[in-house]
């Protein structure tokens, strides 16, 4: 059974002139996801923040901007697209466009250059490609327009393949509860004192939303083994933690990609992993986006395939 994991991702900051996000209501934000061809499963609330986890990933909406990530085969663009016709465009302060190369993209609807064109109809910007063509990447489209991020507003992307383990057969398995996944997560040292709403797909696949104040984290679990995909976002800054190493403990990803903006790249490179890809781009959009690519090393052996003629 193949699940596409790999995510579209879309944020959106505007100015206090488009008035407040969260007060145009969840029949507003419904018709946004319903354009990605996703429904709303729970919504999460509290001072700052209304977090809607989705049939495919999540949205994130605060006064001032949302981000949304959709997995699967959906058209991200077509909800970005849809936002763009209820917001005048001197009113976007900043918005971007994300994709993750997929690991069957010609099942994809669109690909991110029929995105791009599309939305560049609409928002002019620039793109990008970080990471390596042949392996894995990830493509960001800008608005083409200066910005002055919050000194606090970064965030955190950690991307995780070919996950294994007892974590990984658990996930895999029958039997699995969103409690048991919440204690393989370790949710309860990685994200002290945060709401959570969390689901559990069938027969397997679980995402979660969890928030504290003005932060947010977000997990979406695809652990099919031949495509295995983990995403953990965040805005939390990781640099004095160990969220990080906690995950990869669990989940003993293969490989995986850690992207970030204005947020450093915590990890170290030791005797277990190394880093194969790293890039710095400093965005004309006010945020330093870097993204690095780790592989275990467990990941460099592979098994000879005999042929027969």
């Amino acid at each position: 059974m193949f699940f596409e994991g790999s995510e579209k991702k879309v944020e959106v900051i505007t100015a206090a002139e488009a008035g407040s996000l969260r007060s145009r209501g969840k029949e507003f934000w419904s018709g946004v996801v319903a354009k990605a061809q996703a429904e709303i499963l729970t919504t999460l609330s509290n001072d700052y923040c209304d977090a809607y986890l989705l049939s495919e990933s999540s949205l994130f909406v605060w006064e001032d901007r949302f981000l949304m990530l959709t997995c699967g085969t959906t058209t991200l663009a077509d909800a970005f697209l849809y936002f763009l016709e209820h917001v005048a465009d001197e009113h976007i302060l900043f918005a971007s466009f994300q994709r993750k190369n997929e690991y069957q993209s010609h099942l994809q609807k669109t690909s991110f250059q029929e995105d791009m064109d599309r939305i560049q109809s609409e928002l002019k910007g620039t793109a990008f490609l970080l990471g390596s063509l042949d392996s894995h990447h990830n493509y960001i489209f800008h608005l083409d327009r200066p910005y002055q991020p919050a000194a606090n507003d970064q965030t955190s992307e950690l991307l995780m393949y070919h996950i294994k383990g007892e974590g990984a057969q658990y996930l895999r398995g029958e039997g699995q509860t969103i409690e048991g996944i919440r204690k393989l997560l370790r949710l309860d040292e990685i994200l002290p004192g945060f709401e959570l709403s969390d689901w559990l797909f069938e027969p397997f696949g679980y995402s979660l939303n969890a928030i504290k104040g003005d932060r947010y984290a977000t997990f979406h679990i695809t652990p099919q083994e031949e495509s295995s995909y983990v995403s953990f976002e965040t805005n939390l800054n990781l640099e004095d933690t160990a969220i990080l190493e906690k995950l990869l403990e669990a989940l003993r990803p293969g490989s995986w990609d850690l992207i970030g903006f204005n947020a450093p790249a915590p990890l170290r490179e030791n005797g277990e992993f190394s880093c194969l890809t790293e890039c710095l781009l400093p965005l004309k959009c006010g945020y330093d986006m870097s993204f690095n690519h780790y592989q275990h090393k467990e990941q460099r052996s592979v098994q000879a395939v005999e042929l027969t003629g």
